[in-house]
């Protein structure tokens, strides 16, 4: 499902337009985004947690070079779906 579906079909359930819809789809991922480069983990109950998993530096190998390079350490953005969420999906 893209964006632009989801957009759609909160305007359909909800009967608000789908520009507003679309603005505040806009707006709720821009928050995830800024919460999540200040490393701030954003709670969605019944929904999930988007938070930032931490990766140590490690070595590795540049298989078509033939070399080792090191990975820097380096945080990245995850999610964890709620218990509710997990349970529909499975």
């Amino acid at each position: 499902m893209t964006k632009q579906e989801i957009v759609k079909e909160v305007a359909k359930t909800t009967g608000i337009e789908g520009v507003t819809v679309a603005a505040v789809v806009e707006e709720f991922m821009e928050q995830v985004r800024k919460a999540q480069s200040r490393k701030e983990n954003v709670y969605l109950r019944g929904f999930g947690t988007f938070h930032i998993k931490h990766r140590a530096a490690k070595t590795a190998r540049n298989i078509t070079k033939n070399t080792t390079i090191v990975v820097p350490e380096h945080d990245i953005p995850a999610f964890k779906p709620s218990p509710e969420f997990a349970k529909m999906v499975r």
